[in-house]
């Protein structure tokens, strides 16, 4: 059984405020709250939720390590795919969008990487909405030289305006708000959170019809229904974000000045491979204190709350935004075509920091770590460069 740290004073005071906002919430709903807005809850609640509140969450202190956390040969690299844009997108008005940037990590190791390919955007804005992360980001962010650290921005919500260059989101997808749903005697169930006790606990009920539409959809892109007791999430809420993260690649009426690219990185599979019947139990998963736990009900404001994401919807939503696909592939494909070995090799004469660089390279792209699990899928509107990421092995065929 794996054991878990107990909770200190702060943190316990806090678990029974979110407790308490989840029974309002379930109460005003009637008496079961639907999954995807426990989820939404949980994790985005002003002041309460996981990604809102105070609780360290990157690290070896924290719940989980993201790959720019890892090594800043992830942003280096990454630079490299989108410096194309930049370079050929006219001034003074090139943006990068970075959507749930962390501990701002990644901002800094981009910066410092574009200043070197020359091609460094006018404005840096970083989508934030915790006040707690945005401070540690404000820290990180002032350690970069002043022509740097000026140009970086943060925002409360999207821009109203459409924008010259590229957005960002890496591990962004996976913790958009999902249905969890179930199949039993043919019929589609969605899964809900209703009291118990003190505790909270999961109950089945028929689907909403907007839901058993979805499913059906599913089966019958798969050509098969799914099997009695299959379990599994639904991200109705994915398709809307996507597409109006597209719509702001969009020139404003006129000549049209750029264009840019969308990129996300996560992991997940396409939506053949995700809805086999090897998964019937789902992706779904909480994270503590580096623990992958299945119970979704776990201390309750204090958990990362994740599942894979449909690649396959996340094309369908941005081309029918009018972006186009520009490619699809493994993080460890996407990496090694950025150069990542390269810049790993040319560390430095020092044998320790070549070693480390080398493990760090091994972990983002073997696949038994995060090389296969985790993909990325870009896509452009007017950009008209080639992109290095998709260059090595597209597997835009498997969407």
């Amino acid at each position: 059984m794996t054991t878990l740290p107990e909770l200190d004073a702060a943190a316990s005071a806090h678990a029974a405020r979110v407790a308490n906002a989840v029974r309002a919430a379930i109460d005003l709903a009637g008496g079961a709250l639907p999954f995807d807005d426990y989820m939404e809850l949980a994790l985005y609640a002003p002041g309460l939720g996981y990604y809102a509140a105070g609780a360290r969450k990157f690290g070896a202190s924290g719940d989980f390590v993201t790959a720019p956390e890892l090594t800043p040969l992830f942003g280096r690299a990454l630079a490299h795919h989108l410096a194309p844009t930049f370079h050929a997108t006219p001034g003074p008005e090139r943006v990068l969008l970075e959507l749930g940037p962390g501990s701002g990590a990644l901002a800094c190791d981009l910066l410092r990487e574009f200043e070197t390919l020359g091609a460094l955007p006018d404005r840096y804005l970083l989508l934030e909405p915790s006040p707690e992360l945005r401070e540690r980001q404000r820290v990180r962010i002032a350690q970069l030289p002043l022509a740097l650290a000026q140009r970086v921005h943060w925002l409360d919500a999207l821009p109203a305006a459409p924008i010259a260059g590229a957005i960002l989101a890496n591990e962004v997808l996976d913790a958009l708000p999902c249905e969890r749903l179930a199949i039993r005697s043919s019929a589609v169930h969605e899964l809900a959170v209703v009291c118990a006790g003190d505790a909270f606990s999961l109950v089945e009920r028929p689907a909403p019809p907007a839901l058993e539409r979805a499913v059906r959809a599913l089966e019958a892109a798969r050509g098969a229904p799914f099997a009695e007791g299959y379990v599994h999430e639904l991200r109705s809420r994915l398709p809307p974000f996507v597409a109006t993260l597209a719509r702001l690649l969009a020139p404003p009426s006129g000549p049209p000045y750029g264009g840019g690219q969308l990129l996300f990185i996560d992991y997940g599979l396409d939506r053949r491979a995700l809805y086999s019947s090897e998964r019937r139990t789902g992706t779904f998963r909480a994270f503590h204190r580096h623990r992958a736990l299945d119970d979704a009900l776990f201390r309750p404001g204090l958990c990362d709350l994740t599942a894979w994401v449909d690649f396959t919807a996340v094309a369908e939503a941005a081309t029918a935004a009018g972006l186009e696909l520009e490619g699809y592939t493994t993080q460890a494909q996407f990496l090694l075509g950025c150069g990542i070995a390269e810049l790993a090799a040319a560390s430095g004469p020092d044998v320790l920091a070549l070693a480390r660089a080398s493990s760090a390279v091994l972990r983002l792209t073997l696949p038994a770590e995060m090389g296969e699990s985790f993909k990325a899928i870009g896509f452009s509107r007017g950009a008209g460069v080639m992109l290095p990421g998709f260059a090595l092995r597209d597997l835009a065929h498997l969407l």
